[in-house]
């Protein structure tokens, strides 16, 4: 049987998933500048992370990837 997730959504905040063989970890950031540089972090250090967006508390928004830029 599958698990369910442990936590609900919050509202406002961008949230990120680490695609991880046998678990994903899905984690928040509660501004956008914040959440692209976690973002970019883990691009840079080679692991595969997904860009889920701003929860607005129905749904997904601002759900495209940020575009990064090199320095």
């Amino acid at each position: 049987m599958r698990r369910k997730k442990g936590f609900d959504y919050g509202k406002g905040k961008y949230y990120l998933t680490i695609v991880d063989f046998p678990n994903n970890i899905t984690f928040h950031r509660l501004d956008k500048e914040a959440a692209v540089r976690a973002y970019s972090h883990y691009i840079a250090i080679g692991k595969k992370i997904e860009w889920l967006g701003k929860w607005d508390g129905k749904k997904f928004t601002e759900a495209k990837a940020p575009q990064l830029t090199q320095a």
